[in-house]
């Protein structure tokens, strides 16, 4: 499955459950967080500290593997 950076964290997680553990591995709080309905992942890996193209191959390498 293919992800952008606009896409809302919580719909990632939903639609592919197995990239949980990719925030997790990138040290991302927001499994579990109530903002993740609102924040997009471009969002979260700016609040993060986190690469958003390395984040992001990261989530659409999961989805696939899965």
């Amino acid at each position: 499955m293919a992800f952008s950076l606009y896409d809302l964290v919580e719909d990632v997680m939903r639609a592919s459950p197995q990239t949980i553990r990719v925030f997790l591995q990138f040290k991302m709080g927001c499994v579990g967080c109530p903002i993740a309905s609102f924040h997009t992942v471009q969002d979260a890996c700016g609040e993060h500290g986190v690469d958003p193209d390395a984040f992001l191959r990261a989530l659409c390498g999961a989805s696939v593997a899965a």
